[in-house]
């Protein structure tokens, strides 16, 4: 198939393209680099099923309008502000992207009947209240622009499938980990652990670290992402994807660094955003896609860190 990935140069979107080049389709990506990194595709760049990156923005219609003259079967739309303490200094450009951007891609979908994968976010949820986790069905809570524009966009996505017909599906992955994952500040808290505890460094924890997290290793995110785009079952559907464990993030550091001197909590930037207990019900894709988790949480932190000390490319 042709494929067009947004966000592709990201951390996700770098593991999506190689799982796609990998069963065979033909790929395009488009990435504003604003967050995604050209060198996170470089070792594709003479693959011959690798049809570039354009360095654009999801805003620019003409632009967009272009790339869909390339006869896509799916969208997998991964382009996004990602970070939610930018989305609450700065919400306006968090809905622009967003938003608007995912309005310009539907648009083009529809016209030209191109299946989309919407990757949405756990953000969306309320916390978890008990140990069967966050299904579908659960409440969802908007504490941040960046979830309120992650929930316009998803009910913009499932409104052309009721009122065009049009094959979408939304995808909520739980917090995604691993290697070409950044480890500064908008980088996830498994890398920035990762990174810190190598350069001799104390790990820093928001609040009191009882906060809980479901941690997801990226290479089972990806494979979740392209599954839900193959399956016909997936369209119109809301579906998570998480390990079905959670970790506290005082658990987690002590995980990583294994020396408690070395955590530090701090205070929190923005506490009104920060979700209390996420817990993956991942049952919705087990059921449509046969799709679970292959790493523990113990394996995925091997990986990562053995991908963080062989790097110098953060």
């Amino acid at each position: 198939m042709n494929i067009l990935v947004t966000g592709g140069a990201g951390f996700i979107g770098r593991w999506v393209v190689k799982r796609l080049l990998d069963d065979n389709h033909l790929v395009w990506v488009i990435d504003d680099l604003s967050n995604g990194r050209r060198e996170n595709l470089m070792e594709f760049e003479q693959h011959p099923n690798f049809k570039g990156l354009t360095a654009g923005d999801i805003k620019d219609q003409s632009l967009l309008a272009d790339l869909f003259t390339n006869n896509f079967a799916v969208c997998y739309h991964l382009g996004a502000s990602i970070n939610v303490q930018d989305s609450i200094d700065e919400p306006e450009t968090t809905f622009a992207n967003d938003v608007i951007g995912t309005f310009n891609l539907l648009e083009q979908c529809r016209k030209h009947n191109v299946k989309l994968v919407f990757m949405s976010t756990c953000m969306v949820y309320e916390r978890a209240y008990d140990d069967k986790g966050i299904s579908e069905e659960n409440a969802v809570k908007p504490a941040s622009p960046y979830a309120g524009a992650k929930l316009a966009a998803e009910n913009m996505v499932l409104s052309y499938y009721y009122a065009y017909d049009l094959p979408v599906a939304v995808i909520r992955p739980f917090n995604t980990y691993g290697p070409f994952q950044k480890t500064g500040g908008e980088g996830g808290v498994v890398a920035i652990f990762i990174k810190n505890k190598l350069a001799g460094k104390d790990l820093s924890i928001y609040g009191d670290g009882t906060q809980t997290r479901d941690l997801l290793y990226v290479e089972d995110c990806a494979r979740f992402v392209v599954e839900t785009g193959y399956s016909d079952s997936a369209n119109g559907e809301v579906i998570n994807a998480g390990l079905g464990k959670d970790v506290s993030i005082n658990e987690l550091a002590k995980m990583i660094v294994q020396d408690e001197s070395r955590m530090k909590h701090v205070e929190h930037i923005h506490p009104q955003s920060e979700i209390p207990k996420l817990l993956c019900n991942y049952s919705k894709a087990k059921q449509l896609l046969d799709w679970e988790p292959t790493y523990s949480l113990e394996a995925g932190i091997r990986e990562t860190e053995k991908w963080i000390a062989s790097t110098n490319l953060i």
